[in-house]
């Protein structure tokens, strides 16, 4: 298992906690997690990496050992927050970014916000989310409010082994193993003994910000770099697109490079279930 480092950074006002692997001399390649993630996940991944990188994952806000917010999350601060990351890493030259799930969300919109920041791009079913109908935004700003008066909150766990039974009961694909190496990464044991997920349960809230496709598509056509939309073969995506296909032809037709694969015998937690075939994927395409 190869090593990592940590360094911790003042990001625009929080104390953000960065995961690195490998030489800083070496190329640079960017790993964002998903919601409810941490960095650590990608630790099967960069064991699996043939080339030399200087890997750099970081936990978003909330997340792992970055930071908690006092007033909740926003997506737009994510992505200044990645504006503040790359500025920090890599300033002068375009990067390379793998961003999974929520991760990769951030990124594709900010790849179309700043074009200039990215060589390439790599999707791994983070690629849109399903349209809101107007008509909604009053029901979600209620069901904003009443979680204001009554947050959201996340259970403690007796054990780390139980915080890997968990692990596994949300993606039977992930093994034993792996299970119990992310459990600590997950999780902190409290002095109590009680052990909680590194999350702040405030990420449960509803965002009371409708998400407005159009905007979004927006920020995709603007994209210069290549893309790389990696697919797990489970009906995950389709699932979350409400199986609209016409929909997510809308999406491809926005990006001037992209190009798509498939990681067999995976769902969408493929960095877990093929760390091996997805690392593979992700050289192929930045080589």
């Amino acid at each position: 298992m190869k090593s990592s480092a940590s360094t911790y950074l003042p990001i625009r006002g929080l104390r953000y906690h960065v995961r690195t692997w490998g030489d800083p001399s070496a190329p640079k390649v960017f790993l964002l997690h998903g919601w409810m993630d941490v960095s650590a996940s990608f630790q099967f991944v960069v064991d699996e990496f043939r080339h030399d990188w200087h890997v750099i994952a970081p936990d978003w806000r909330g997340f792992g050992l970055s930071e908690w917010t006092r007033g909740g999350y926003w997506f737009p601060d994510y992505i200044g927050d990645l504006d503040a990351l790359l500025e920090h890493f890599q300033p002068e030259s375009p990067a390379y970014v793998v961003g999974h799930s929520m991760g990769g969300n951030v990124a594709n919109l900010y790849a179309g916000i700043r074009p200039e920041r990215f060589g390439k791009l790599v999707l791994a079913e983070g690629f849109g989310l399903p349209p809101t109908q107007p008509d909604k935004a009053p029901e979600r700003y209620a069901k904003w409010l009443e979680e204001m008066r009554d947050p959201p909150t996340l259970r403690p766990y007796a054990s780390f082994s139980e915080v890997a039974d968990r692990l596994k009961k949300n993606n039977p694909r992930i093994s034993y193993d792996r299970a119990q190496f992310l459990a600590p990464h997950w999780a902190e044991q409290r002095p109590d003994g009680s052990v909680h997920l590194r999350a702040d349960p405030l990420h449960k809230m509803v965002n009371p910000v409708l998400y407005r496709t159009e905007e979004a598509m927006a920020c995709w056509r603007r994209i210069a770099a290549p893309v790389l939309w990696l697919w797990g073969d489970g009906a995950w995506m389709m699932k979350w697109m409400k199986g609209d296909k016409a929909l997510l032809d809308s999406y491809r037709a926005c990006y001037r490079s992209l190009h798509e694969e498939t990681i067999t015998e995976a769902g969408h937690m493929m960095h877990h279930d093929q760390p091996k075939e997805f690392a593979r994927a992700i050289e192929s395409f930045l080589y």
